[in-house]
């Protein structure tokens, strides 16, 4: 594995997850409590074997850069090993990032100079277990020019993907990105379709002349998807690596948490008393950064009739629970929660307090958001969609905290539009 370079894009702008995404990266939202998202495709590279990564960043990307220094600076400069995140720096022009693809051009000075055999390109927004080796082996037993990880889906969510269709060897013979209107005969197979992870595995050579290529391609919108496969299959050796996961369940585990209702189900899926995502596997671990708080608390006062407790629920450390009551939710470091409350289904973010007597139902919290006293939020939906609380389809309520800008502009003060 020394000479592959993992590449792991971190630079979307997560609109799908707006108001999370409004101060953070996508690859920066917390999960499962104690984790930030890109958290779990870190571990995937850590537990693979493989030690030279980029992390390509652009949009709001201060938390994430300092989640990933202070977190993950574990690999030996000595031995050649590094996480390096790589901010655009407009070497091949003046723009930003233009694609997915754009993004690894820009950057190929610095790939090239690490000078791999192999180029691994994933995202950093999935929730999965996989193990990379296994595909590089898989990459190299083909003779493949691409290798791309894919994952059998439901049919009637193949708009989501780019779907492939493979020969009897595995060879990918065709490449479609997000069918809009029906799917093309030969994609779907006893109600499903064979979907694409977004994993993509080059031979370097072949991933730089790709690249120069699409790079003049004026009519390119420069994404692996949707602009860079569905042509290489004619011409190159393309195969797919179905998904073999190290979840260690018995039904795979594969979550896209791209939108507000896919991340909640994602953290709820947690909760569940045989959680179909296995946290506490230490045969393939999930780590991330641990900020210094102390354990988790639950306080139970026989006097006053309170008690603190949490059921089918993560608590992670720094929390304290008193006196009010937790069912199957999520709570992130350095939550309080204050006597007579509850707090049913719902994500808390870092050091979230919701007040005596308050009650959350079905909710998202984003950090140090402070319920008052007394306040219902998901019971009544059309009441929270007007107080300017987010509401999903599915009846997910988010409420976000004020921005930065809001909380230090007083009343008489408002951000001019003429220049200083």
């Amino acid at each position: 594995m020394k000479k592959v370079l993992t590449i792991l894009l971190a630079g979307g702008a997560g609109e799908r997850l707006y108001p999370l995404t409004r101060d953070r990266a996508k690859p920066a939202v917390p999960f499962g409590g104690a984790y930030r998202i890109i958290d779990i495709t870190l571990s995937n590279i850590l537990n693979s074997g493989l030690r030279q990564v980029f992390i390509l960043t652009q949009y709001k990307s201060l938390s994430l850069n300092r989640h990933v220094r202070f977190g993950w600076a574990i690999f030996s400069r000595e031995l050649g090993e590094f996480i390096d995140i790589l901010p655009p720096m407009q070497r091949t022009g003046v723009h930003w990032y233009l694609g997915t693809a754009d993004a690894v051009y820009q950057n190929l000075y610095s790939i090239l100079g690490q000078n791999p055999e192999h180029v691994l390109i994933l995202a950093g927004d999935h929730v999965y277990k996989m193990n990379y080796a296994l595909m590089l082996q898989r990459h190299l037993e083909t003779g493949a020019d691409v290798t791309v990880g894919t994952i059998r889906q439901p049919a009637e969510e193949a708009y989501r993907f780019g779907l492939v269709q493979t020969d009897s060897q595995g060879r990918i013979i065709g490449f479609i990105e997000k069918p809009k209107e029906g799917l093309p005969p030969g994609h779907e197979q006893d109600g499903f379709v064979n979907a694409s992870m977004g994993i993509y595995l080059f031979n370097t050579s072949q991933l730089t002349s790709i690249l120069f290529r699409d790079a003049h391609n004026v009519g390119s919108g420069h994404d692996f998807g949707k602009d860079i496969l569905p042509p290489l299959v004619n011409n190159l050796k393309v195969y797919s690596y179905d998904f073999v996961d190290e979840n260690r369940k018995d039904a795979m585990y594969w979550r896209d948490v791209g939108t507000l209702d896919s991340y909640y189900e994602a953290n709820m899926d947690l909760t569940a008393v045989n959680p179909v995502f296995n946290l506490y596997d230490r045969k393939w671990p999930i780590r991330t950064l641990e900020e210094q708080y102390p354990p988790a608390k639950f306080v139970f006062s026989q006097q006053y009739g309170r008690m603190g407790l949490a059921l089918d629920s993560i608590v992670s450390h720094g929390c304290i629970v008193s006196g009010g009551r937790v069912t199957q939710s999520v709570l992130s470091p350095g939550v309080r929660v204050h006597s007579y409350s509850e707090v049913d289904r719902s994500i808390l973010f870092p050091d979230v307090s919701v007040g005596r007597h308050s009650r959350l139902r079905r909710c998202i919290v984003d950090r140090d958001v402070m319920i008052p006293e007394s306040i219902h939020i998901g019971f009544d939906l059309e009441q929270d969609r007007a107080k300017g609380y987010t509401v999903t389809e599915s009846g997910i309520v988010v409420i976000s905290r004020p921005s930065v800008l809001e909380e230090n502009l007083g009343p008489m003060e408002e951000a001019s539009s003429e220049p200083d």
